[in-house]
């Protein structure tokens, strides 16, 4: 009986394990302005999100079926990237996946990727997002309108709540969680720009909670990328082959060491 209890609860803790360590998608393309009419490439990638999902490293190369990747335009039309994906691994499960797409439009675009598979017993449902801006000039750049940047109004995500053309080094970013369309408060965010390394269980430095409203924000004190990513497990949500629904969301975004000027 010991033995069968022993063995019993080993299996629990590796279940449980292997959820908190699920891994995370994003997306991710270069500097926060790129310059109009030339190659911008989108990156899908797939992490583990060590230290409970706080890391910026990658592991393995996610299945691209149960994926969708798109861009949407600044005038707001939208196109698929996943069939022009490209493998950047030399194995199935190294690297990662990119699309080469031409900024032929001036303002902002985002990338949007989301997933919905089955990972074990467990509904897996996350969301990626990213952005950038196209422009003639760096000295002035266009501002970034709030048309192209709208929530999806499903599932898990976050809406940037800051102009974009405004990022950078020392300024605050003011960030949305939102569940279904709504504001999501209580819920813990996770900023980890790349390279660095949080400390385990909690970090004040680079986590924040969201408020009534599901706002967090954060101030980055340098130029670089700046993974945000949050998690919510629907325990109600069951159907066949599952018995809960994991949501998750991630955000990159290419900041600036030194802000840009606006365009009037």
């Amino acid at each position: 009986m010991k033995r069968t209890f022993l063995l019993l609860a080993s299996v629990i803790v590796a279940l449980t394990s292997s959820l908190v360590r699920a891994h995370d998608t994003w997306v991710q393309s270069g500097s926060l302005v790129t310059r109009y009419q030339d190659v911008v490439h989108i990156d899908l990638m797939l992490g583990n999100h060590g230290n409970n999902h706080r890391d910026f490293k990658l592991a393995s190369k996610i299945t691209l079926a149960p994926c969708t990747l798109e861009i949407i335009a600044p005038n707001g039309s939208r196109t698929d990237l996943k069939s022009k994906v490209v493998d950047m691994g030399s194995a199935e499960k190294e690297g990662f996946w990119t699309a080469k797409m031409i900024a032929d439009q001036k303002g902002t675009y985002q990338v949007v990727h989301t997933l919905d598979t089955l990972h074990g017993k467990t509904r897996a449902i996350k969301s990626g997002k990213s952005y950038f801006i196209a422009s003639d000039r760096f000295d002035a750049i266009p501002k970034s309108g709030k048309d192209p940047v709208q929530p999806l109004g499903k599932g898990l995500e976050f809406q940037l709540d800051t102009p974009l053309e405004t990022i950078a080094a020392n300024r605050e970013i003011k960030l949305r969680v939102l569940w279904n369309g709504k504001p999501l408060p209580n819920t813990s965010v996770a900023f980890v720009p790349r390279g660095a390394k949080l400390a385990e269980d909690t970090d004040p430095q680079f986590e924040r909670v969201s408020d009534a409203g599901g706002y967090v924000t954060y101030t980055p004190s340098e130029g670089n990328f700046l993974l945000a990513v949050t998690h919510y497990v629907a325990a109600d949500e069951k159907g066949e082959g599952y018995d809960k629904t994991h949501y998750g969301a991630t955000l990159v975004l290419p900041v600036p060491q030194t802000p840009f000027t606006p365009s009037l």
